[in-house]
This record gives structure tokens, sequence and C-alpha cells, in this order.
């Protein structure tokens, strides 16, 4: 297994580990509840260094991406960071990911834990349409980087007492090449919580000078270290898919709700654009949905959606209590006819039928 350069803080610090994506990774330290309630009144940082990151570089860096990415690279500026999908070529995702342009040849890319290994696999594969070679132009540079999420509403009061120039006024998804606790870093205006904050990325070797420049920063406004399990609870109460719960192989981006980053601008030609267009005119037969519940009960990933009669119409593929909404909540793919706003289904819940309510993503 894996460890992070922050994983000897977590031991010492009791957390809950575990194995997540081939990493030792921490799944809670003071209990999942008040992890998220912290990370949504205060601010909390989460260990995300098993994430991945791929550079693409040179003359025909964004002629890959715009074949590789659903959504379109050519609107991007330097400094500007991009959510996008990789379509798989069979209808379905190799990932979700982020794209960060640093210039006009020079663009990073922060993919998921599980999918480093089959994401550069297929960029390198791409790439050799573009005379694009591995270690050259394509460089996973993933054991190298490790990466802090610093999230909440005063996480960027907390990051400022860290930087030598006003970082508080950042936008949304825009990131600065940086010296942050006197460490060459990259800040970026992103996350994965919805409560606002930043994710830093930096070499491995300056991983104890930011993590304890981090704790004496953050020691006055209640800082707290913050486990995958509150992760998980904060990014589904705002409705963002999980690959390998919400997203993969075999769902199409447009099942998933992710037209918004599927885009069919002219002279973009990127892999399943011909089978996403006709998806889009003809429509899909089934669609992710988010669902509040409305008996008692806690959705969870692989239960059956059924209709109030009980005819099986989906599953879910992501469910939990809500700590904010202190009720269940979750997000399942359903027959298309029964994904409006306000439907009743129900979750099939130790053989019963639990009343559930189709719902407006996010929750809170």
């Amino acid at each position: 297994m894996k460890t992070t350069p922050f994983t000897k803080y977590h031991i010492a610090a009791s957390a809950k580990m575990a194995e997540f994506a081939g990493y030792n990774m921490p799944i809670e330290f003071s209990g999942i509840n008040d992890e998220h309630t912290t990370v949504r009144e205060k601010a909390g940082v989460f260990d995300v260094s098993h994430m991945g990151e791929i550079w693409v570089k040179g003359d025909n860096a964004l002629a890959l991406l715009q074949r590789i990415m659903s959504n379109d690279c050519s609107k991007l500026y330097d400094g500007k960071v991009l959510y996008s999908c990789m379509p798989n070529g069979k209808g379905g995702i190799v990932d979700d990911v982020l794209v960060y342009r640093f210039s006009e040849k020079k663009y990073m890319l922060c993919v998921n834990a599980a999918n480093i290994d089959k994401d550069w696999a297929h960029i390198c594969e791409q790439g050799k349409a573009f005379g694009m070679q591995e270690g050259v132009e394509l460089e996973n540079s993933s054991d190298r980087i490790c990466q802090l999420a610093v999230q909440g509403p005063l996480a960027m009061k907390i990051v400022q007492k860290m930087c030598d120039e006003p970082v508080e006024q950042m936008e949304y998804y825009t990131f600065r090449q940086m010296m942050v606790a006197g460490c060459d870093a990259i800040l970026s205006i992103t996350g994965y919580t919805g409560a606002g904050g930043c994710e830093i990325y930096l070499h491995n070797e300056d991983a104890d000078r930011m993590w304890k420049a981090l704790w004496s920063a953050g020691e006055e406004f209640g800082l707290k270290n913050i486990g995958l399990g509150a992760r998980d609870t904060l990014r589904l109460e705002k409705g963002f898919c999980l690959y390998g719960n919400d997203i993969s192989d075999t769902t199409s981006p447009l099942e998933a709700g992710l037209g918004w980053i599927t885009k069919f601008v002219e002279g973009k030609d990127f892999i399943d654009r011909d089978t996403l267009a006709a998806q889009k005119a003809e429509g899909v037969t089934r669609k992710l949905v988010g669902f509040k519940m409305i008996d008692r009960g806690i959705p969870r990933h692989e239960y059956k959606i059924a209709d109030t009669e009980g005819n099986p119409i989906g599953e879910v593929t992501s469910g939990t209590m809500s700590p904010t909404l202190k009720v269940g909540i979750g997000l399942g793919y359903v027959a298309t006819e029964y994904a409006k706003v306000g439907t009743t289904i129900a979750i099939i819940i130790r053989d019963r039928l639990i009343k559930a309510e189709v719902v407006k993503l996010p929750f809170v």
C-alpha cells in the first residue's frame, strides 16, 4: 500500500485509516458528522495527495486535449481551470478531470487516484496520433506531487496568512503558480465540497514545511483534519459525481447530467462526438437524478430503485444520511420518465419500498 507525505501525521492524530485507490488514507478523525460540519461552518484540511497529475506540453498540446476532452479547452486562458470528462470511445467515461492551462503549450490534468494508470495509458495512446511521446510532451508526475485541499468558509483566511500576495479574492476555477508558506506551489481555487476554499499542489519534499505552516496559520480559525468519509458526504450534498459510483466506463456524460461539459463546437472532433450528438438529439433512456427520502431510511450504493408499485426503474449510485439536512439523500440512475423533479419513487431497502422524491440538485 502506498503512503502520502502526510500519512505519518494522520497516524499520529489517531485517524481511522484504510486502503483507498492503493493508498493508506485517513477515513475519519473526530467523526464524519463533526468533520462535515467543520467544513461547512469553518475550515478543514484534506490530504488528497493520492490524486494524479499529468502534464501535456508542446505544439500539439491543445489539439490533443480537444480530441480527448468533452469540454472545449480552447476557451482556457493562462491561470484558468476547466472541468471535463474524457469519453472512452464506447459512449462511456474514462475519467472526469480538471484541466489547468499554464501557457498555450503547457497544461496539467488532475485525475482521479484510482484511474491514474488507466488515464495515463489512454492519454499516451491518443497522443501518438499527434506525435507526442511519454517523458517528452507527456509526463506523469503523480508520484512526485502531493496535494492538500483546504476547504470551508474560513479556508482562504488561513491560506492568506501563508501568502505574500492577496489570494482571498481569487476567482473560482482559477489558479496561480506562487510561493505558499515558502514553498513553490500551485494554488487552485477549486474543491470537492462546495464550501469554498482551495487546493494546494506542491513537491513531496516540501510537504513537512507546508503542513506545519498550515496548522500554525489555521489554529485561530479552528482548522481540523478531515477524512475521506466527510469528503464523500460533503460532495454528495452538492450533487458532485464520484467516478466509480455515479459515472464510469459504462455511463454517458449526457445520462449523468454532464451535458454542460460536453461541447459540440465547430471543429472539435472529440472522441464519441457522433455517439453523444445522437444521444442529445434522440434523448437518453435513463438519467442520473438526486433524490431525498420521504420515508425514514438511508439509501446506499447499488440499492435498487422502483416506482411506487415496486417495478424496477433504476439503481442508487451514491447515498448517505445528510449531516446537514438530517435526512437520507442519494444519486441514482432512473428511467427517463421518472427523472422529473417532484416524482415519487421508492428505494428498496431490506425488501421494502421506502418512498423518496426526485429533487433538484444541489441538496444544500
